[in-house]
């Protein structure tokens, strides 16, 4: 199974074009597609609605929205009806599998007073992998507040290791005709977490490492494909800053997985090629 997690930051490319056609090129080979940074209805865009295009482009893959932000954009016609309209910031889960079930699990947030805030948030999925069910998350954490990211793991990782004994969407008897959802204790984690490998809140999400025998394996972290599959903690980079020319970046986009799919990553690599967006497709293969 192939992995990617790509913010696409609403289409707009390193040259300052909205594309959708090559997000989805740069994406379509990949089993499970998690993107973040996907919107409908911005106005100055091209693809007013940015899900429902991207499931056309990737025709041959099932998808759920997952929007984290959700504003007024609807207008009134010369009768007086309503044209009603949402104006939505979120993340997208593709899979080649059906979608068993999702949720939209909304972050912890600060109001901010001289920066940019929204609301973020992790969007949840079960799908119908070959090998049995699978819970995948396409994840965006807060790029402003280390303070917040540190809280937003902190309550996002019991939320996700409980679900084997909290539930998904639906639990218990049929209802409406609705069997109860599959709550698997594996999972993968993929998103823009706007931390570094050297951020303090990179250790809460795997692990400290021991002075002696380093980084073991724990029943509630999660582990870095990444170095999984051989990488260097300190090589790779996912988001290029815009300001000083796309030159400069860092490694802010992961993959992780759950410690009984340690074993399965056979590789993990970023394409450097893309050029859709500020941050590059970053890629793992389970086996």
């Amino acid at each position: 199974m192939r992995f990617v997690s790509y913010n696409i930051q609403y289409s707009k490319g390193k040259d300052g074009c909205y594309d959708l056609e090559r997000i989805a090129d740069a994406v379509r080979s990949a089993d499970v597609i998690a993107l973040q940074e996907v919107v409908r209805n911005v106005e100055a865009l091209p693809d007013k609605d940015q899900p429902a295009r991207l499931g056309e482009l990737l025709a041959q893959h099932h998808w759920v929205y997952g929007p984290n932000v959700d504003l007024d954009a609807s207008s009134k016609t010369p009768d007086g009806s309503v044209e009603h309209r949402r104006l939505q910031f979120g993340n997208m889960v593709l899979s080649r599998w059906p979608i068993l079930s999702c949720r939209n699990l909304l972050l912890p947030r600060v109001r901010v007073i001289n920066a940019h805030g929204a609301q973020h948030g992790a969007l949840e999925t079960i799908i119908d992998a070959p090998s049995g069910p699978l819970r995948c998350y396409s994840v965006h954490l807060d790029s402003v507040n280390s303070r917040l990211r540190r809280t937003t793991i902190e309550f996002l990782l019991p939320l996700m290791f409980g679900v084997p004994f909290n539930g998904a969407s639906v639990t218990g008897i049929e209802w409406m005709g609705i069997g109860e959802s599959p709550a698997p204790s594996e999972f993968v984690v993929m998103g823009d977490f706007n931390l570094t490998p050297t951020s303090t809140e990179y250790p809460l999400i795997v692990g400290e490492a021991d002075y002696y025998y380093g980084h073991t394996l724990a029943g509630d972290r999660l582990v870095d494909t990444w170095t999984a599959a051989g990488n260097s903690l300190d090589e790779g980079i996912t988001w290029y800053d815009e300001s000083r020319g796309f030159e400069v970046g860092l490694r802010l986009d992961y993959g992780f997985v759950t410690p009984g799919l340690a074993s399965t990553v056979e590789s993990a690599w970023i394409d450097v090629d893309a050029v859709g967006s500020d941050h590059q497709p970053t890629w793992f293969k389970l086996n």
